[in-house]
C-alpha cells in the first residue's frame, strides 16, 4: 500500500511531463507553419479604431468646457470596448492550411474610466486598464501571439487552428471579456459573451478573480445581465454551442448565490439564417422550460433588447429589430445599403431627480480631425441642446461597446 502512494506523484510527474512535451511538439509545429501578420493597414478615417497602450497611472483632467451640475453624484463611467489586442493590433495567419484572421470585435477588452469625486472643487482622472482574463495572462507570459485565429478565412484554416488551440490550451478560441462592465451587490464586473465575468477593482481597474457565482456558474453568462427592481436579484442567461444551449439563472442580491438555475430545452443552437421562424419567449423569474410562453413574430435579428416591462396584465418588450443580422462574418465585402445599430448608456441619475430621466447620459467621443477624445455629459431632459459640458481627455480612447455611470 506504501508503494503504491509513493507511486502516485511519480506516475503524476510523468504525465505532466509528457503534457509539457507535447505542449513543446505542438508550439514549435504552430511556429513553423503558420506565419502571424498584422490585418490590413487603417484607413485615414479608421485612426480610432487603433489601439492605444495601457496608462501607467490614473491623469489628472484640466480642460473642462462648461460646468459639472451640482446635483451631479459622486461616481465613476466605465465603458468596455475590443479595440486594444496585445501586440499591437488583430493578427491574421497564412499557413499550408490557408489563411484565418480574427474580426475587430475580438480584441481583447481594455477598460477606460472617467472617475469623479467633489472633494474641494471636485475633480476627474481618466485612466484604463486591461481586463486580465486567463487566456490573456498567458499570451503576455509567452510575449508573443499564441491563439490561432479563427472568425474569418479558408475552412481547413479555421478548423486547424479550432483543434491545435484546444489542444495547446484547452480553449478553441481566447476569453476576450470585451463588451461590457455592470455592477452588482458594490461590486464591478467586465463580461463579454464567451466567459465568465472577471470581478475588477472600481478605483484602479485592476483585474481581481473570475466570478462564478461560489462555483454554481460554469458556462458563458450574458454581456446584459439584469437586475430585478423589487429584490436586486439579478438575472442571467447563458449560450454554449453544446447542451444545453441556453441556461437561466437568478442570482441572489448579496451576489453569493445562484438561487434559481433552469435549462430552456432549446433544441438546437440559436442561429438567424433570415427564413425560418423568430420566437419571443417569456418566462416567470422562477420558471421552468414548461412555464415559457411562445409568441412567434416576423423572422428578424434583434442584437438588443432595450427594456420589457409589465403594463396591466401585457409584458411589453423594446428591441432594435433588423431585417438581418448586422453581426460581421465571411460576407463582409458584399456591399450593402442599411445598417442598424443600437448602443444605450446608463443614465447618471440627478441626487434631486424626481421624474426618469431626472439626470445625465455620459458617453465618449472622438473627434477624428483632430483625433481627440472627449467625455459628453447631455442633460437627458434637453437632449438635442448641447452638452452641458465637455471634458477633453488627455489621451485617446479608441471606440468601444458599452459603459455604464456607477456611483461609488
Amino acid at each position: 500500500m506504501v508503494r503504491e502512494l509513493r507511486q502516485v506523484p511519480m506516475q503524476i510527474d510523468a504525465s505532466r511531463s509528457i503534457k509539457n512535451a507535447t505542449v513543446k511538439i505542438l508550439d514549435a509545429f504552430v511556429d513553423s507553419v503558420f506565419e502571424f501578420a498584422h490585418d490590413h493597414p487603417l484607413l485615414p478615417s479608421q485612426t480610432n479604431f487603433a489601439p492605444v497602450d495601457e496608462l501607467e497611472e490614473a491623469l489628472l483632467i484640466t480642460d473642462i468646457e462648461g460646468n459639472i451640475p451640482d446635483n451631479f453624484q459622486k461616481g465613476v463611467y466605465i465603458r468596455n470596448g475590443p479595440i486594444d489586442p496585445l501586440f499591437g493590433g488583430q493578427k491574421s495567419t497564412k499557413s499550408i492550411f490557408g489563411r484565418s484572421s480574427f474580426i475587430w470585435v475580438e480584441g481583447e477588452g481594455m477598460l477606460h474610466d472617467l472617475y469623479f469625486t467633489k472633494e474641494g472643487d471636485g475633480s476627474w482622472n481618466n485612466n484604463n486598464r486591461y481586463v486580465q482574463t486567463e487566456t490573456f495572462k498567458l499570451e503576455k507570459q509567452r510575449n508573443k501571439p499564441s491563439f490561432l485565429p479563427a472568425a474569418e478565412g479558408d475552412s481547413p484554416a479555421i478548423l486547424s487552428a479550432y483543434l491545435l488551440n484546444t489542444l495547446r490550451y484547452g480553449k478553441v478560441k481566447k476569453e476576450v471579456s470585451n463588451t461590457n462592465s455592470f455592477k452588482h451587490s458594490g461590486k464591478l464586473y467586465s463580461i463579454a459573451e464567451n466567459d465568465i465575468p472577471q470581478e475588477i477593482d472600481i478605483f484602479t481597474l485592476k483585474t481581481c478573480d473570475n466570478w462564478d457565482v461560489n462555483g454554481s456558474w460554469q458556462r458563458p453568462f450574458t454581456s446584459h445581465p439584469k437586475r430585478a427592481p423589487d429584490t436586486a436579484e439579478l438575472v442571467i442567461m447563458g449560450v454554449d454551442a453544446i447542451k444545453p444551449f441556453l441556461e437561466v439563472g437568478v442570482v441572489s442580491a448579496d451576489g453569493k448565490k445562484l438561487i434559481h438555475k433552469v435549462d430552456v430545452k432549446l433544441n438546437r443552437l440559436i442561429k438567424y439564417n433570415g427564413e425560418e421562424y423568430a420566437r419571443i419567449g417569456i418566462m416567470p423569474r422562477y420558471g421552468d422550460s414548461d412555464s415559457i410562453q411562445w409568441f412567434e413574430v416576423e423572422p428578424c435579428c434583434s442584437l438588443h433588447i432595450f427594456k420589457s416591462f409589465e403594463d396591466d396584465g401585457e409584458v411589453v418588450v423594446w428591441g432594435c429589430r433588423a431585417l438581418d443580422s448586422i453581426i460581421p462574418g465571411p460576407d463582409m465585402g458584399v456591399k450593402n445599403r442599411y445598417g442598424y445599430t443600437q448602443v444605450v448608456d446608463s443614465i447618471a441619475s440627478s441626487t434631486s431627480g424626481v421624474e426618469e430621466d431626472d439626470g445625465w447620459i455620459i458617453t465618449f467621443v472622438h473627434n477624428e480631425d483632430s483625433n481627440t477624445s472627449q467625455v459628453y455629459i447631455i442633460d437627458a431632459n434637453k437632449f438635442s441642446c448641447e452638452p452641458v459640458a465637455k471634458i477633453t481627455l488627455p489621451c485617446r480612447v479608441p471606440y468601444g461597446f458599452h459603459g455604464a455611470f456607477m456611483t461609488i
